[in-house]
């Protein structure tokens, strides 16, 4: 049975991630990074100041809702959605993407982040401005809501819509069972094997009770521990990085010869062909890139959705820090630690190291920690596997909900923390492919989605420069539906 899952979903992943699905999600943030004036970059200042500047200064965005207030703060809605995209894919993707596709893997990473955080800002703009409240009094968004309401109401797209929106809140489903679940548990339960001979079965057991009780809490328990927990993890990690960095700092210079010179395959990846080299750099760094930042899957829409805000454009400027967060800092930092440390032979991207991908960064950290080293990457990946996992629950939550209404919620709920017992047990390899297959499943109609209503994310923007930074006196674009637009209109007017 096991071979038979493995051979079908080896054919989907091959049809999944081939070259087109990559030029569609690289496209799109080409796309979006036009149409939004390279936003990115010319408004640098504006949302560097509104994300974590604001932390500091507004506290308004760290501030908790009351209780009778399903949303959450700005702040939470970052710290969950980081909490699902800073995992495994930070520490075991990047180091799968070097040994796989060299250290020019890195380069093609930060491309995709670059226009990643255009497509997860259009995402986010999208989200706040089509999503509505359900019987709990929470806000619902995501890609199934801008699929049936916003691709649905242009003329004779109604049942494509809906249709679309159908697809994604399944493959949600599967992705948040894989990418949301197994792969980062197995991780967990390999690498607290492999560090503190813990065995896999009783750390399962452990993260199924605790996960359990966080996840039946909701979004708002979600949110409150994650938003303690990310930010230390976070600091624990770049903190620890940096240290390795510092102490190998004379090689900081060859690592990033190293990446871009195996970029464009002027050195081949581990001795092969060159051609060759140049494919798996950039298959391997766009898929990685993927997988860790989420920019593309429709994703962290769900829980950004689920803020406070009003202007859909200040959680999208959330989403494009979320990206910048994950893969511009957290991943470049792995990605030097390994280069930096000698088990990488910089010229031809050979790995030196005979360990397998999740040990890798640990070795990394052996060269200055020594035998602490392996210990403090499997403390590392408890701490930002089991965040995602968290993170991911509520995803598949809210394509549950889409699906079968918000009552039977509490089913979905069960079978997630079930399945956090055979994600301890189960083939790494299988794992990691199932989460790669059922991510490229999930993002094809959200891809759509953001393709088709790229002219509202344009207008939205192009709005809210004027209003925000050039003063003009213009009507708001807050959202689709009447009745809400009125409603933000006023908590904007009585808030100023």
């Amino acid at each position: 049975m096991v071979e038979l899952i493995e051979k079908v979903n080896s054919v989907v992943n091959n049809f999944v991630w081939g070259i087109p699905m990559l030029i569609l999600l690289v496209g799109t943030g080409i796309l979006m990074t036009v149409l939004t004036k390279v936003f990115q970059l010319s408004h640098i200042g504006h949302w560097f100041k509104n994300t974590l500047g604001s932390i500091f200064t507004d506290r308004h965005i760290t501030q908790h809702t009351d209780k009778s207030d399903r949303s959450i703060s700005q702040f939470q809605s970052l710290c969950t959605a980081l909490a699902a995209t800073i995992g495994t894919g930070n520490i075991v993707g990047v180091a799968t993407a070097l040994m796989t596709g060299g250290p020019g893997a890195i380069f093609w990473m930060w491309i995709v982040a670059f226009f990643g955080m255009m497509t997860n800002y259009s995402e986010n703009v999208l989200g706040i401005f089509y999503r509505r409240k359900n019987e709990k009094g929470e806000w619902s968004g995501g890609a199934m809501y801008y699929l049936r309401d916003g691709l649905g109401s242009k003329k004779n797209m109604k049942q494509v819509g809906a249709v679309l929106a159908v697809l994604f809140s399944i493959f949600c489903l599967l992705a948040s069972f894989g990418i949301g679940n197994m792969s980062q548990i197995n991780s967990i339960a390999g690498n607290m094997n492999a560090a503190f001979n813990v065995p896999k079965l009783a750390t399962g057991i452990v993260l199924m009770i605790i996960a359990a009780l966080v996840i039946v809490g909701g979004i708002k328990r979600i949110a409150t521990v994650t938003e303690k927990l990310v930010p230390f993890m976070a600091i624990f990690y770049i903190i620890g990085a940096l240290v390795i960095c510092i102490v190998h700092a004379g090689n900081i210079g060859p690592a990033f010869v190293a990446i871009f010179k195996g970029a464009f395959a002027m050195k081949a990846v581990g001795g092969g062909i060159v051609g060759a080299g140049v494919k798996m750099a950039l298959t391997w760094g766009m898929k990685r890139g993927v997988f860790s930042n989420e920019a593309g899957l429709g994703s962290s829409v769900m829980v950004h959705s689920n803020s406070n805000v009003k202007e859909p454009v200040r959680q999208g400027m959330w989403g494009i820090f979320e990206v910048f967060a994950d893969t511009i800092v957290v991943c470049s930092l792995t990605a030097l630690s390994v280069l930096t440390s000698g088990l990488v032979d910089l010229d031809t991207g050979a790995v030196l190291a005979d360990v397998e991908d999740s040990a890798l960064v640990g070795q990394a950290f052996a060269t200055v920690f020594g035998n602490i080293g392996p210990m403090f990457i499997a403390v590392a990946i408890l701490l930002f596997a089991f965040s995602t996992v968290l993170g991911w629950s509520h995803y598949g939550t809210k394509a549950f909900e889409y699906l079968f209404g918000t009552k039977s919620t509490i089913i979905y709920r069960a079978i997630f923390v079930v399945f956090i017992l055979c994600g301890a047990t189960m083939s790494l390899d299988l794992a990691w492919d199932l989460s790669d297959t059922f991510n490229g499943l999930m993002a094809i109609p959200n891809l759509i989605g953001v393709l088709t209503l790229s002219p509202i994310v344009a207008k939205i923007t192009k709005n809210y420069v004027d209003r925000k930074m050039r003063g003009s006196d213009v009507k708001p674009m807050l959202s689709a539906f009447p009745d809400i637009q009125e409603a933000h209109e006023k908590d904007l007017t009585e808030s100023d």
